[in-house]
């Protein structure tokens, strides 16, 4: 996959869990990134790449407050991550039934 299309991908996005904890973070409301940068042991830069990736798929948007950049979640996009995942939970319940089913007749 093209690096710059990468960057992009909803999927690869979430795949990480320091971002997957900043989109959980965010669903408070618009944080200031000094504010994010303290919940997080990594360092400010780390997190500013995180952030990146997390603008670059459009998980999240950048205001400016005067000095401050804020950061607001954009779920949209998570809608994507939905679909996909939608389409297993017949997958799983068919087999969940067949077990409970096995597990009853045993």
């Amino acid at each position: 996959m093209h690096r710059a299309r990468a960057h992009a991908d909803v999927f690869r996005a979430v795949a990480d869990p320091t971002r997957r904890a900043i989109l959980d973070r965010l669903r408070a409301g618009p944080t200031p990134v000094n504010a994010l940068a303290e919940d997080f042991r990594q360092t400010r830069p780390a997190i500013s790449k995180h952030l990146r990736v997390l603008r670059d798929a459009r998980l999240v948007s950048e205001t400016r407050a005067g000095r401050e950049r804020v950061y607001r979640l954009e779920p949209a996009p998570l809608r994507q991550i939905a679909g996909w995942i939608e389409g297993y939970r017949a997958f799983w319940q068919t087999n969940l039934m067949q077990l409970k089913r096995y597990l009853e007749e045993s």
